[in-house]
């Protein structure tokens, strides 16, 4: 019979993690007025891996 139990795939989500939360940190920190950064610092753990990993795409795209 059927024990209910489905295969599942194990990886690592760790960096999602601390991007995550370091964006919540940064994010409560601006609102509450402790820091005065840009927003596109405290937004930086989102769209800084995302650049780079453009970035490094296309380096691999250009150099083949």
């Amino acid at each position: 019979g059927e024990s209910g139990k489905m295969a599942t795939v194990t990886y690592s989500n760790k960096p999602l993690w601390i991007l995550g939360g370091l964006t919540f940190l940064f994010f409560e920190l601006k609102v509450n007025g402790i820091i005065a950064w840009s927003w596109w610092w405290v937004l930086s753990p989102i769209w800084i891996p995302i650049v780079c990993s453009f970035v490094i795409v296309l380096i691999v795209h250009l150099t083949e």
